[in-house]
């Protein structure tokens, strides 16, 4: 199935993850590789918009529960479930074998997007413990339902480790999910997400892919 791929792209990114891509274009080889880079193009152009949504969720959720608990390092008294703790301890670990002696801003930075994300969600009474008392103080920008922000947040934390593991994300409905991002960044503060969109070149990128895909026009990354 891939055997017409150039013998350098074989080796350099595999036959197996390759004839995922000769597949989504029904055999046509030539193809196959215009959408690999395509892929690589619309991943690296939606990096921007989620780095500004892992760090500002990041972020307004560590403010409010370290005013809540009175101490920046508030996982030392909060309630979180078994998953969490172990979150927080391997966070820990990363440090110390960096050769720190890990502050409570080191352990903040080690912590991933899902570690942030789960705490909007439900499991173990968080939607009682955190989100009623404190964490909807986190997205003054939202009135709606906590599961309906919980459930957009972690299909933004899938995309996000789809990316970073360099997965292909175009067969996903791309144009939903960069409206997603911004919605969520609005909740959380309107000038960001104005901000950000004023950079961002993903709608030029998913625009262009049929001409990519076409030989029309180069991918860039």
């Amino acid at each position: 199935m891939t055997e017409k791929l150039s013998e350098w792209m074989l080796r350099a990114f595999s036959g197996l993850r390759m004839a995922r891509y000769v597949h989504a274009a029904h055999g046509n080889t030539v193809v196959a590789g215009r959408l690999y880079w395509w892929n690589v193009e619309a991943s690296a152009a939606l990096y921007g918009s989620l780095h500004c949504l892992e760090l500002a969720l990041r972020n307004a959720l560590h403010h409010q529960l370290s005013l809540a608990y009175g101490r920046a390092d508030w996982w030392a008294k909060a309630p979180l479930n078994p998953n969490g703790q172990r979150l927080v301890a391997k966070a820990r670990s990363k440090c110390v074998r960096r050769g720190l002696v890990p502050t409570a801003d080191d352990i903040v930075a080690e912590l991933s997007f899902g570690f942030w994300a789960s705490l909007v969600s439900g499991g173990s009474g968080y939607d009682r413990l955190f989100w009623v008392p404190v964490l909807h103080k986190a997205f003054p920008h939202y009135s709606g339902r906590r599961d309906t922000l919980y459930d957009g947040l972690w299909s933004l934390v899938l995309l996000r480790n789809r990316i970073m593991h360099h997965e292909p994300i175009h067969h996903r409905d791309l144009n939903a999910d960069h409206a997603k991002i911004y919605r969520v960044l609005g909740y959380l503060d309107p000038r960001l997400a104005k901000e950000a969109q004023a950079m961002d070149r993903f709608p030029a990128v998913r625009a262009n892919k049929g001409f990519v895909l076409a030989g029309l026009e180069p991918p860039r990354f």
